[in-house]
């Protein structure tokens, strides 16, 4: 029995050894294609998923496209790709709607099936409810996009203050404004600093300085850092003192986000009254009067 487990291991081992060595002096197809193509064909990654992957990221890619088409919008998404800082492309993300209408599709697919096995609805209405429900779900995408968009550019609003005083501080110390916006960056986390963090690494592989921060300027949503960009920007190009530029644009930014809450308390005035009016005040006006009642009643 020891010498048939002994011949079985060795054997068992030889075919992998010769299966292995087989497989080396062969390489797959993949393997030998793939990077010859990767930076040509942007799908050629699909290659190693085999042949059902191929087939559906290429229709997947069709449908893409002819979303793109029919939607169009294609310089407005790459905008907002830009300002949240996402490096994917507008045929990445009309996938994504893709995957979004697709799943709404089915699910409104599983919800007609129901009803026209139950109650026999009639199919055209089941369709086009089926074909509403990828709409809603690409447009859904859109809207996703946008509301990280605008949530990425309230929180780098919230974040500009601090960062602003942070780089003056660093260039009053003697630092330049690169090295002064790499200590920030080093102690600081947030939406704003991955966008500084972009602008950094613009620099650092040749870019100019005035530049980079004007790439920020037109990139940014966000007017208050659009101004900081430009104003810092011109400050390097004329050798205007950077300390004053940065001071005065934090305390320009404190200033407007103070007036902005002034004016959103303004326009919720008659909304916060509500409250007061319809549960506060009844409820006084009954527990002032309450134990007169009692008082009546008692006495009568």
């Amino acid at each position: 029995m020891t010498g048939v487990l002994l011949g079985a291991a060795l054997g068992v081992g030889i075919v992998l050894l010769l299966s292995g060595w087989r497989h080396a002096r062969r390489p797959s197809l993949e393997s030998r294609v793939l990077p010859y193509v990767r930076d040509v064909h942007p799908s050629a990654p699909i290659l190693q998923s085999g042949v059902a992957g191929a087939v559906l990221a290429t229709a997947g890619h069709r449908l893409a496209r002819w979303l793109d088409d029919v939607l169009g919008g294609a310089g407005s998404v790459r905008r907002r790709l830009d300002r949240l800082g996402h490096d994917g492309t507008v045929e990445d993300f009309r996938m994504r709607q893709v995957v979004w209408g697709a799943s709404a599709f089915a699910g409104c697919a599983v919800a007609s099936l129901v009803l026209w096995s139950g109650a026999r609805t009639a199919a055209l209405p089941l369709l086009v409810f089926c074909v509403a429900g990828f709409v809603a779900g690409a447009l859904a995408c859109d809207n996703h996009l946008s509301a990280q968009v605008r949530r990425h550019e309230e929180r780098a609003a919230e974040e500009f203050p601090a960062v602003a005083d942070l780089l003056a501080l660093a260039v009053a110390a003697g630092e330049s404004p690169v090295a002064g916006l790499g200590r920030v960056l080093r102690v600081a986390h947030g939406d704003l600093s991955h966008d500084l963090a972009r602008v950094l690494a613009d620099v650092r592989t040749g870019t100019p300085v005035s530049e980079a921060f004007l790439r920020l300027a037109a990139r940014t949503g966000v007017p208050s850092i659009a101004r900081f960009s430009e104003g810092l920007a011109v400050a390097v190009e004329r050798g205007t003192p950077l300390v004053d530029v940065l001071h005065a644009q934090a305390s320009d930014v404190r200033e407007t986000a103070r007036r902005q809450l002034i004016e959103a308390g303004g326009r919720k005035e008659i909304a916060m009254m509500l409250p007061v009016v319809f549960l506060v005040l009844p409820v006084t006006v009954i527990f002032a009067f309450f134990p007169g009642y009692i008082g009546l009643t008692m006495s009568t």
